[in-house]
């Protein structure tokens, strides 16, 4: 389901190229990898699927926040535990029938994600693809959350921490490396070698990152781009001489 109207992307197109510094028409063999939350998105769309299913009464209030709010803060931190993480993320979707899972995500896509898709977000992925570039969003957030996400965004690809499904139902657990720090390379590199490619394959490889947990992806690509970095990632960019996009005001 489309749940955005379309963009006018011709009045935001060149601010962002400026910001970026990329070319006016960065044409030719590109790859430009997208991290979601707080990149294209002003919102952590993992930490607010919980903060719905209290709101809906799937879990407990005071239990579940708590918690939520402490794997929020180890992740800006720098100090999170993935698995540990995970386990705690991912145990709700083992609790219900995948019909009702499912349902609880697409109200959760029309009351939480669809007022936050902004259009500058738009503006700056399509920037990408009239240039011809292959596009992906990669992000640490389980696919269950964000591949409606990254569909209302226009994305055919995506690299997210996988969720592992026995005959026919969620099982609360993930499922191969996680897309986190340097896993995101390893996972972005396994998805390209499906299309026998790596990330050397590509004259220019782009990653659009906030936070500084991405930093072996960013390191990985030719062209790093600090995207409303956290404080951390902002140094660590302005130090590298990278360039800084603040997306959203």
């Amino acid at each position: 389901m489309n749940l955005h109207k379309e963009p006018d992307h011709d009045s935001l197109a060149g601010r962002i190229a400026a910001a970026a510094k990329l070319p006016t028409a960065p044409r030719g063999d590109g790859l430009a990898l997208f991290d979601l939350d707080h990149t294209l998105l002003p919102i952590d769309s993992d930490y607010e699927w919980g903060r719905f299913l209290v709101r809906i009464g799937v879990l407990d209030s005071a239990t579940h926040e708590r918690e939520n709010q402490r794997f929020y803060r180890e992740y800006h931190e720098g100090t999170l535990d993935i698995a540990e993480y995970l386990a705690f993320a991912l145990q709700p979707l083992a609790r219900s029938p995948r019909a009702e899972v499912l349902g609880w995500h697409q109200q959760f896509m029309a009351e939480v994600v669809q007022p936050a898709l902004r259009p500058e977000a738009f503006a700056l992925v399509q920037h990408h693809r009239d240039a011809g570039h292959l596009c992906a969003v990669v992000t640490a957030t389980n696919a269950f959350v964000t591949r409606p996400i990254a569909h209302a965004l226009g994305f055919e690809h995506l690299v997210a921490t996988e969720v592992e499904e026995q005959d026919g139902q969620y099982t609360g657990r993930s499922v191969g490396t996680a897309s986190f720090r340097a896993g995101k390379v390893v996972r972005t590199q396994e998805w390209l070698g499906t299309m026998a490619k790596d990330l050397a394959s590509f004259e220019r490889t782009w990653f659009y990152s906030d936070s500084m947990n991405d930093l072996p992806l960013l390191k990985a690509v030719t062209n790093p781009v600090a995207t409303n970095p956290d404080a951390r990632l902002r140094v660590a960019a302005q130090d590298q001489g990278w360039p800084i996009l603040q997306l959203f005001e």
